[in-house]
């Protein structure tokens, strides 16, 4: 089987999955391949998912490896019979190879809940806002690389409505301003008028609340079909790793549900928004909080 040049990190994940089910069998990779008559090189690139793998042998696989959650297979047999390839992918050399990861991660996500202490969520952010960000970039981006960048966030935006989204933001982010005012008071009532979508839910954590050092980390939380295919992406200034392991999955779940149990829903009417026609945040005048507020430094 030839081997991919390029290997997604979902393709990455299917493979260390099916690594997970073999080490909880007990059989070493020799073993493992004796036992289904193949290669213990074709074994070991099919876990780092250097060659594809179909999705009967997942099914050859998980017998062997006496698997008994019909759930799992089915769902780790759909990613290995995936052959479509997502638009993601006519960006790809065009774009860092994270964001092309994130887009996948997203695109197949059951649900998505997300974390940003200092910046607005990607996928709520403005045209605006989003051109800002790539135009104060250190080193400066040439601008035809700007241009493909913001093509490449508003395209992954377009999946707000046909999945659940939760975004939990702080303050902070909403008070940090990418560019100028006018821009900032037009990136805060678009964040509301997403708020307004059924699948979509914002909540803000006020400087106010008390208890709320410690849980600083960005993060994006990407529901699979199973549990045990949730994925999570934490941010830092280096840029994102994936995590998938149990504990950590169990750690970033409870993170979130206290994130959540901090914050306060950004939809509730008020009359000291003074923005006519659009919702508002009961704690906040959303012409205060851009006006009043710092232009970020790169």
């Amino acid at each position: 089987m030839v081997a991919r040049s390029v290997i997604t990190a979902r393709q990455e994940r299917l493979g260390a999955e099916l690594r997970k089910l073999r080490e909880r069998a007990g059989l070493t990779g020799r073993e493992a391949a004796r036992a289904l008559g193949i290669a213990e090189t074709q074994l070991s690139s099919t876990e780092a998912g250097r060659v594809g793998v179909s999705a009967e042998r997942v099914r050859h696989l998980s017998g062997a490896y006496a698997v008994d959650d019909p759930a799992l297979i089915d769902a780790l047999a759909a990613m290995a019979a995936e052959r479509v390839r997502g638009w993601w992918a006519e960006y790809r050399e065009l774009v860092p190879a994270g964001y092309l990861n994130l887009a996948e991660l997203e695109q197949h996500a059951s649900d998505l809940r997300t974390f940003q202490s200092v910046h607005i969520p990607a996928l709520l952010q403005s045209e605006e806002h989003i051109r800002a960000i790539f135009t104060s970039t250190v080193p400066t981006l040439p601008e035809e690389e700007v241009d493909v960048r913001v093509r490449f966030r508003l395209r992954r935006q377009e999946i707000l409505g046909g999945v659940s989204y939760k975004a939990v933001i702080h303050e902070a982010a909403l008070r940090i301003r990418a560019a100028d005012v006018k821009v900032a008071r037009s990136q805060l009532v678009h964040i509301l008028e997403q708020s307004e979508r059924p699948q979509v839910a914002v909540r803000v954590v006020p400087f106010d609340v008390d208890g709320f050092a410690g849980i600083s980390t960005p993060l994006v939380y990407a529901s699979g079909p199973v549990a045990q295919l949730d994925s999570v992406l934490v941010d830092n200034q280096h840029g994102g790793a994936f995590l998938d392991a149990e504990a950590q999955l169990n750690r970033y779940r409870e993170v979130l549900r206290m994130l959540e149990a901090y914050a306060v829903s950004a939809l509730k009417a008020s009359p000291a928004s003074a923005v006519p026609g659009t919702p508002a945040l009961s704690w906040l005048s959303v012409d205060r909080l851009a006006e009043d507020t710092p232009v970020a430094v790169p």
